[in-house]
């Protein structure tokens, strides 16, 4: 079961990487653009994510798939939020540095633009993979497994030992995951004061 659980998360998390990342890069280059993509996903954030969950159930029905989906879609505004912001907030002195020492858009981009902008990119997603691991408890709902599936037969069987098991193995998941993405953070901006 907690295999279960981490695979749809990690997947889920994926996913929204690569839909996320670059839609909030390609945002940045129209307000329109960043207004629509800002307002769409914002709106996403509020709605429940048993809402999501169980409005992909007609689509796509029961199962694993219908519950990645589902993630994928909450995973991706924290990410593509943070990625719009980080790119918005780039410092223009450094930028124009930049361009005044001959430096080409692509390689603005990928040694300037990137590595500046990553440690708000990577909060996204170490937000991102809290809040999934945490909903993926729900996908146990829809059929997906995980230790949702725990709570939800505690629930059922009025067994307090497995809701107490199934919240705490959730709890612990989602703190040591935490715990490891900032410690990956950490290790992977050094250069940072």
């Amino acid at each position: 079961m907690v295999w279960e659980h981490i695979t749809i998360s990690l997947n889920s998390v994926a996913i929204a990487i690569i839909i996320a990342v670059p839609l909030g890069i390609l945002s940045t280059r129209s307000k329109t653009l960043y207004r629509v993509a800002k307002g769409l996903f914002g709106t996403l954030r509020i709605v429940p994510s048993l809402a999501i969950l169980v409005l992909f159930i007609p689509i796509m029905g029961t199962g694993w798939k219908p519950a990645v989906v589902a993630l994928s879609i909450l995973a991706i505004p924290p990410i593509l939020m943070n990625t719009a912001l980080a790119f918005h907030t780039l410092p223009e002195a450094v930028l124009e540095t930049a361009l005044g020492m001959g430096m080409g858009k692509y390689r603005t981009f990928f040694t300037v633009k990137l590595p500046l902008a990553f440690p708000l990119i990577f909060t996204g997603i170490r937000t991102a993979v809290v809040e999934v691991i945490a909903s993926a408890t729900l996908a146990a709902y829809i059929g997906a497994g995980g230790l949702g599936s725990l709570i939800f037969t505690g629930l059922g069987l009025m067994r307090t030992d497995l809701l107490i098991i199934g919240g705490f193995s959730v709890g612990a998941l989602s703190l040591l995951s935490g715990y490891l993405l900032t410690l990956l953070d950490r290790r992977l901006t050094l250069y940072k004061v």
